[in-house]
């Protein structure tokens, strides 16, 4: 029986091993496809069963051509052959869009295939998996001076996005990417790529999340820091309904917030607070704003007057989507002045050689942060947290 069960374990190991080998070889052959421009060679491996992936798949075809391609390639990673005989792979794109990105980056897909007929053949993504912005209807691009802005539009009727707000969007990632890179020159493209789903769901579709999550938010920057493994694309994702309600303003200050997390992504580590990487934010975007502390701070404002003046800066888990208004707000705000504090009292250099510092010291949080505080700004971290909670009291009292 222990020979039995050892070889039909082998045999299933094989199977998987000949599965994810020709499986690959599909992908390749897809790849080439849209590297060459080629419809009838990209439809070749959907499954010909499949009438509506074929149109889909078509639609996502239509979509790539709109897109600056450098690069394009897949490597499957994953495979998992079940009893219904379909391969659930797990595959890493790898692609690159000319003049944004300096080299190609990563997403990860997860699609399902089926054997027929001696060949394998694309059947679906899998359910609940993240899905590309060209996998999500109708996409238009436009190109501006410093961004690029993507949208779909999968013909729902809750579609919000409008050709007015793409190019307020465009404007926007225009004025800020400069303004970052006055600043933080180096170590970017020193240009963004901007997603704008149709809809929250459509956001949620992006991230592969549920999109409830983020039904405030009114944008995000996706992608990994130093030491957080691969390089996936660094993409602002903009919720349309969110976004659309803030003033010219506050679609600046958003576009300008997350235009830094892109600039600064590769000094930016597991050690690196949230109120540090969420403040330089924040300081970026208020910059030129002519918005005062307690305008800009007003949840913060209100608690200092209280006689609240927050014990120590905010912990990453006050950055938590499901922590309530009251405390994100909060937190935002408090490390926004945390960071303006630093610009005033020893200079914008020294704030973006802190964060430098900070990122680029080990994944100990604690460690990292003291050991900068120290060597920027000559501060240990009680001394610093004293002179920001007087600095609280002094702009917002």
């Amino acid at each position: 029986m222990i020979v039995l069960l050892a070889g039909g374990c082998g045999d299933s190991e094989d199977g998987n091993e000949r599965a994810r080998e020709r499986v690959g070889e599909v992908l390749d052959r897809r790849a080439v496809a849209v590297r060459n421009n080629d419809l009838h060679g990209y439809l070749a491996v959907v499954d010909p069963g499949s009438g509506q992936q074929r149109d889909h798949q078509r639609e996502v075809f239509q979509n790539l051509r709109r897109l600056p391609l450098a690069h394009w390639s897949y490597h499957v990673t994953d495979l998992e052959l079940r009893e219904d005989g379909l391969a659930y792979t797990q595959v890493r794109l790898r692609y690159q869009l000319r003049g944004f990105d300096p080299e190609p980056v990563t997403a990860t897909e997860e699609l399902v295939f089926t054997h027929r007929d001696g060949d394998w053949y694309l059947v679906t993504e899998r359910p609940g998996s993240p899905r590309q912005l060209w996998e999500q209807g109708r996409m238009s691009v436009h190109q501006g001076s410093h961004g690029l802005v993507l949208s779909a539009d999968d013909g729902d009727a809750a579609n919000v996005v409008t050709a007015r707000m793409l190019r307020r969007v465009g404007a926007a990632a225009d004025v800020a990417v400069p303004v970052v890179a006055e600043r933080w020159p180096r170590g970017w493209a020193r240009s963004v790529v901007v997603e704008v789903p149709g809809t929250l769901y459509g956001v949620g579709q992006r991230l592969g999340t549920s999109a409830e999550s983020y039904e405030g938010i009114a944008a995000l920057t996706l992608g990994k820091g130093k030491g957080k493994g691969g390089r996936p694309a660094d993409r602002i994702v903009v919720n349309p309904e969110a976004y659309g309600e803030l003033s010219d303003t506050g679609q600046q200050v958003v576009m300008t917030h997350e235009t830094t997390h892109v600039a600064t992504r590769k000094h930016t580590s597991d050690a690196t607070p949230m109120w540090l990487s969420e403040g330089l934010g924040d300081w970026f975007g208020y910059l030129g704003s002519g918005r005062s502390p307690r305008t800009a701070a007003p949840k913060l404002t209100s608690a200092v007057r209280d006689g609240r003046v927050p014990e120590r800066l905010p912990s990453d888990r006050q950055f938590a989507y499901d922590a309530g208004a009251e405390t994100l707000g909060m937190a935002y705000e408090g490390s926004w002045l945390a960071c303006r504090m630093i610009a005033e009292e020893w200079g914008e250099e020294r704030l973006m050689e802190f964060y430098r510092k900070v990122g680029g010291k080990s994944d100990d949080q604690r460690a990292a942060v003291e050991a900068a505080l120290g060597d920027v700004l000559g501060l240990d971290r009680a001394e610093f947290t004293a002179r920001w909670r007087d600095y609280l009291r002094s702009e917002l009292g």
